[in-house]
């Protein structure tokens, strides 16, 4: 028979708090640190909605064309007995909003106002995300690079962001997008704008990228673990790419919430000045374009797009920031 094993007051009391320390510990360090970021997202209800919002927007964008199909919205379609022929305003006023047009119709043409902001979505969205994903993977890459090699690796790349940065961005775009003519790289009409879009715009915007991931890699790079990879004989591009790119997701992916914003409102502008997405294909800053004519008339077709693109921006900025403070290893 075993003896009971004797134990003082004071370890009686202590028992149950090593317990729950240890219980405490194991809890801590059993959750992810997906888990613990996923945790102070929820916390933020302002982040929250607009992470809900950009959710919205990207299935708005991915699903227009169905919705017009099965809602039977068409966002060339005229619609010429809703204009006042005298002023080419929708008749009525307030661009004659109604149950079959919630939005409205454009003046001169009446074409609905609710089917051509969905249309526009999916341009916007297309080439705001599709420069971002330029932007990220040639400013990783060299950024990474840069920050891990250093010296005149690191000097080169360095002039490299200098140079792209001094570019004027939008002449540029300008000046690429008016020269072009249908046929260029074998594309025509809509392909061939969403492509050079994406392309001035991604090609030209990655130094912002490649600055953050320098920076973050110059402090990566002398962590214990690339020490650990470096003594079992590990290569560069292995360190590179399989222990400091995964510790690099976290700021790529909150830099890459707050550049599609950006992107979008670069989108517009240059559909504003005319070289951009041109009509009769709906984009948000086409339409903005358009509606400076007959502001005074019909204010209301200004403010759709113009709220369109508010909101969306808006979003976009409230998850990155949300994400930012979430994947903060600072933040409490």
């Amino acid at each position: 028979m075993t003896a009971p094993i004797e134990t003082t007051p004071g370890q009686a009391e202590a028992q149950p708090e090593a317990i729950l320390a240890g219980a405490a510990r194991s809890t801590i360090e059993g959750r992810s640190l997906g888990r613990i970021a996923w945790t102070r997202f929820k916390r933020d209800k302002v982040a929250l909605a607009g992470g809900v919002v950009v959710i919205l927007l990207i299935l708005l964008a991915i699903l227009a064309k169905p919705i017009e199909s099965i809602f039977g919205l068409d966002p060339n379609a005229f619609h010429q007995n809703l204009i006042d022929p005298s002023t080419t305003v929708p008749k009525g006023g307030m661009g004659h909003i109604s149950l079959s047009h919630p939005l409205g119709v454009d003046p001169q043409y009446g074409r609905d106002l609710l089917a051509r902001i969905i249309e526009g979505s999916w341009v916007s969205l297309l080439v705001a995300g599709g420069a971002t994903i330029l932007s990220n993977i040639i400013g990783t890459v060299l950024g990474v690079i840069a920050g891990y090699y250093g010296g005149w690796v690191d000097s080169l790349i360095s002039r490299l962001m200098d140079i792209f940065l001094a570019f004027p961005l939008l002449l540029f775009a300008i000046s690429i997008s008016a020269s072009l003519q249908d046929g260029a790289f074998g594309l025509n009409g809509l392909p061939l704008r969403i492509s050079v879009l994406i392309f001035v715009i991604g090609f030209f915007n990655w130094p912002y990228m490649g600055r953050i991931v320098r920076g973050q890699t110059l402090t990566l790079r002398e962590r214990e673990f690339v020490e650990a990879a470096r003594s079992l004989g590990a290569g560069g591009p292995y360190i590179l790419f399989k222990e400091l790119l995964p510790n690099l997701v976290a700021p790529i992916l909150v830099y890459s919430t707050l550049l599609i914003p950006t992107n979008i409102l670069f989108e517009a502008a240059l559909s504003f000045l005319g070289v951009g997405i041109a009509p009769p294909q709906a984009s948000w800053g086409g339409m903005l374009n358009s509606a400076v004519d007959v502001f005074y008339a019909d204010p209301e077709y200004m403010v759709v797009p113009g709220l369109a693109i508010f909101i969306t921006v808006l979003a976009f900025n409230l998850l990155g920031d949300g994400l930012r403070d979430a994947l903060d290893p600072r933040s409490k």
